[in-house]
C-alpha cells in the first residue's frame, strides 16, 4: 500500500505531448502530495502540442536512458498523437514501460498513450480504454476494449481523452493505495 503522499511517479513524454495530459496529471498528483517527475529521450525541454498547434514546454528531470523503475511507483504516459507515436520506437521507453508492468507497478495511459502499452504488449487478455481512433490497435493487441472514462486492471489504468483527466488521476491515486499489482510481465 502507497500513500499518494509518500509516491514517486513518473511521466514519460517528448515532443508532442497533448498539454492537458501531462500537465494536468503533474499538477494533480503534486498538489495531492506525490513527487512527480518527467523522462524524455533527452535533457531539457519537450515541447507540448495543444489542441491544435504547438504549445508551451515542459522540463524533463530525467532522461529515459537513465530511469529506473525501482525508484518510482507510478509511470504515467500523456497522449497525443506525436508523442506516444515517437516513443513507441525508442527501445528504452519501451524497456521502462515493461520495467513497471513486471514489477506489478502502476501504469496509466491516457488518449494514445497506450500506443505504449500495445508495443510493450501489456495489454493482452486485460480490459483497457484509449481515444476511440486507436481502438482498434488495442484489440489487436489482446485488449478488450471498452468506452468508459477510466479503466483499471491489475494497475494498468488508461483513459480515453482530456475530459477524462480527473477521474485519471483519481483512478491513479486509488490504484496506488491497493500497492504492488501481481500480473503477467509484459
Amino acid at each position: 500500500m502507497t500513500d499518494i503522499r509518500n509516491s514517486r511517479i513518473l511521466i514519460m513524454a517528448t515532443h508532442g505531448y497533448e498539454r492537458s495530459e501531462l500537465r494536468y496529471p503533474h499538477l494533480e498528483l503534486s498538489r495531492r502530495g506525490a513527487t512527480v517527475e518527467i523522462a524524455a529521450p533527452e535533457a531539457g525541454d519537450i515541447r507540448s502540442w495543444d489542441e491544435k498547434d504547438w504549445g508551451d514546454s515542459a522540463s524533463a528531470d530525467r532522461e529515459i536512458a537513465s530511469v529506473s523503475a525501482d525508484d518510482y511507483d507510478a509511470l504515467v504516459l500523456p497522449g497525443g498523437q506525436i508523442n506516444p507515436d515517437v516513443l513507441r520506437l525508442d527501445e528504452a521507453a519501451v524497456a521502462l514501460v515493461r520495467a513497471f508492468v513486471a514489477q506489478g507497478k502502476v501504469v496509466a495511459a491516457v488518449c494514445h498513450g497506450p500506443w505504449l502499452l500495445v508495443e510493450a504488449d501489456a495489454l493482452r487478455g486485460r480490459e483497457a480504454t484509449s481515444y476511440w481512433s486507436i481502438r482498434t490497435d488495442l484489440r489487436n493487441a489482446g485488449a478488450r476494449w471498452v468506452d468508459k472514462a477510466v479503466v483499471a486492471d491489475q494497475g494498468i489504468v488508461t483513459s480515453r481523452c482530456p475530459d477524462d483527466l480527473p477521474a485519471f488521476v483519481d483512478k491513479i491515486e486509488e490504484e496506488l493505495r491497493e500497492g504492488l499489482h501481481h500480473r503477467r510481465a509484459a
